[in-house]
């Protein structure tokens, strides 16, 4: 937890990520910034998702539009946040010539999105009206 408040810090002053270790090749750094503009995508796209869902789907039962909405938009929150965190974390272990961290997040938010299209699934049999 402790670490987790550390990289929050740095979120707001990424200069202090520099002070640590050495310079990495700045191809890894750009891949490393890459990769979490990607995230940010995907966390961008979800947040869509969420309320497109509830926008475009008057007529599904409100339970069913909430939480699928809702579901959507927590997912792109947890992404966006996730991908800075992570890219702190990268870009500390490239300096400290660490392995880079393993991360539970991809098939945490893989089930996340399965589990709303299943129910996806289910309202497309059901119709809108349940």
């Amino acid at each position: 937890m402790i670490d987790f408040a550390r990289n929050v810090r740095v979120w707001f002053a990424p200069e202090e990520v520099r002070q640590e270790g050495r310079t990495p090749d700045y191809r890894f750094s750009l891949a490393n910034e890459r990769t979490f503009l990607a995230w940010l995508r995907t966390a961008l796209a979800l947040i869509g998702g969420g309320f497109a869902v509830d926008q475009f789907l008057p007529d599904l039962r409100w339970g069913w539009r909430v939480g699928l909405a809702l579901a959507l938009l927590a997912a792109g929150v947890l992404c966006s946040l996730r991908a800075v965190n992570h890219w702190v974390r990268c870009e500390r272990a490239m300096r400290r010539g660490e392995d880079l961290p393993a991360s539970r997040f991809p098939t945490l938010l893989s089930l996340v999105v399965a589990v709303v299209a299943l129910a996806m699934v289910v309202v497309v049999f059901l119709g809108w009206e349940g």
